[in-house]
């Protein structure tokens, strides 16, 4: 593993260009994309590993990654994702592609793979359901025009203000054709049936809201970015932080962990600096936040003039919501165990929303969802670093306020109630895991468990969410998550400016870095 540089006061004297806050895919993309433009530039990660979302942790012979399970769409060199990752790290990270089924919902009753190419897909859910082929293909006709109708309007995030405001209705118009109506009114049109719709919704868990809330753009752009696969990147997720970095560093760039930033500084409506939480300011003719808008606009612009007006935005929006994540260790490899890279989603019953409202209200009901991934299955490299052992993980959804009694006392230090209620939690998600993985049982030699705490000191996420804001119809209508903010000389970056996800997270730092030099650098860059 990377060992990666500490912060030291002697460095707030150095002289940089941008400073950006947060060293997640956001940060990362935007500070290579800047420092490829001549800029001298400057990370700052509170945490003590960079990459955010796309770092691992490793306990004895077993290494995990906490936010990246698959990607889609990097198998193909010549897709734009493909490309843009390439460029973040100067073309040293590599990928293995998954098995074509890639994820596999599983109900009470059945199971239903999704298998690529999406030729398969069609054919395949048109086996399960018998007679619905040519909605099968309405309904991926549906998925296909709402992801194209995205591209101008997230565009239209990038152009100058006065640009951006002269053709916003005409960029943004057909991407709330679909964006404003939810994940089950467009399904349930197409089909009118429920169970098709629990299936079609199965990976509701990669944006975070049930098909009642969701917007169905947010839907559709999962959907389509897994189609055709997924992958994983080799050497585990941390590859895509250390590759990114080190390309970043040679072109002068510096990042620096555990270098929390506590404010940042303005003065007559402009960012002129950062404060960092042992008091050290640094100054920088541009500012980037990384950290998303409950922070960036809730916590560290709390002393700006227009902090009145940032809460005002705060309110229009909602957190996702929290999670709690089932760490595994397996005392045998994954070919011993025959475990596969296929994901699997269990769930409960067809209604997710039902579902979801019902463990909201009661934590005594059925878990609405249990996600289990195999991270040493999808990696080849593992097997070479630890041999004979293997790894799982397992994600459920959890309430924030179960574990309010806890939030003030620090990482590990929390207690043997706390120690109880993770024993409970995990017993609960290892007897799914046994129900469909049962040879995991007698190999499992370690567990851990992490809940919205550990995700609040770690990830710095206020309620230990996983996505940011909720994707509702509604979000997309919020005309300031943008990378230019009201105040002179600072921008944001992140899933909060374009959508879910280390991708869409890659590709906000595309965006914010053309809104900053003023040009396409899509255009520029492929």
């Amino acid at each position: 593993m990377k060992k990666w540089p500490g912060w030291r006061s002697e460095y707030a004297d150095n002289q940089y260009d941008v400073i950006i806050i947060g060293s997640g895919m956001s940060g990362l993309t935007t500070g290579v994309l800047l420092a490829r433009q001549g800029k001298k530039v400057l990370i700052l990660e509170k945490h003590f590993k960079a990459g955010g979302w796309t770092h691992t942790f490793k306990r004895d012979e077993y290494e995990w990654d906490v936010g990246i399970h698959y990607i889609g769409e990097v198998h193909n060199p010549r897709s734009p994702v493909r490309k843009l990752f390439d460029l973040v790290s100067d073309g040293k990270l590599e990928w293995h592609k998954m098995d074509d089924n890639y994820d596999r919902i599983i109900f009470p009753d059945a199971s239903y793979n999704f298998v690529a190419p999406r030729e398969q897909f069609i054919m395949d859910m048109a086996g399960y359901f018998p007679g619905a082929e040519d909605k099968m293909r309405r309904y991926i006709q549906r998925v296909d025009k709402a992801v194209k109708s995205g591209q101008s309007y997230f565009a239209n995030k990038a152009l100058p203000n006065w640009m951006g405001r002269f053709t916003y209705n005409k960029m943004s118009r057909p991407f709330f054709s679909h964006s404003d109506r939810t994940t089950r009114e467009v399904i349930m049109e197409i089909f009118n049936d429920e169970k098709i719709l629990g299936v079609l919704t199965g990976q509701w868990g990669d944006h975070g809201l049930p098909p009642a809330q969701s917007s169905f753009a947010m839907h559709a752009m999962v959907v389509r970015h897994y189609l055709d696969g997924g992958n994983y990147p080799v050497g585990t997720s941390r590859r895509i932080a250390e590759t990114a970095v080190d390309y970043l560093q040679s072109m002068g760039g510096e990042l620096y962990v555990n270098a929390g930033v506590d404010e940042i500084i303005t003065h007559k409506g402009k960012a002129v600096a950062v404060r960092m939480e042992k008091g050290e300011e640094i100054k920088a003719p541009l500012i980037i936040s990384s950290a998303g808008v409950m922070n960036t606009y809730g916590k560290l612009l709390r002393n700006s003039s227009q902090s009145n007006e940032f809460s005002q935005n705060l309110e229009k929006v909602s957190p996702t919501g929290s999670y709690i994540c089932l760490y595994m260790g397996l005392n045998k490899s994954a070919k011993e165990l025959n475990l596969g890279n296929t994901n699997l989603w269990i769930y409960p019953g067809y209604n997710h929303d039902d579902n979801v409202s019902r463990f909201r209200e009661d934590v005594s009901a059925p878990l609405p969802v249990v996600y289990v991934s195999f991270p040493s299955a999808k990696d080849p490299a593992f097997e070479k670093e630890s041999p004979g052992f293997a790894t799982m993980e397992a994600i459920t959804v959890s309430n924030w306020k179960d574990f309010g009694s806890w939030k003030d006392k620090p990482w590990k230090k929390r207690g043997e109630d706390y120690e109880a209620v993770k024993d409970k939690l995990s017993g609960r998600i290892l007897e799914a895991v046994y129900q469909h993985v049962p040879q995991a049982r007698d190999a499992l030699a370690y567990s851990e468990l992490s809940t919205p705490l550990s995700v609040k000191s770690l990830a710095n996420y206020p309620q230990g969410e996983l996505y940011g804001l909720d994707h509702t119809p509604q979000r997309f209508h919020q005309k300031w998550l943008k990378p230019k903010s009201k105040i002179k000389n600072l921008y944001l970056t992140g899933q909060d400016v374009l959508t879910v996800g280390v991708t869409s997270a890659l590709f906000s730092g595309l965006v914010t870095a053309s809104a900053i030099m003023r040009k396409n650098l899509m255009k520029e860059l492929f």
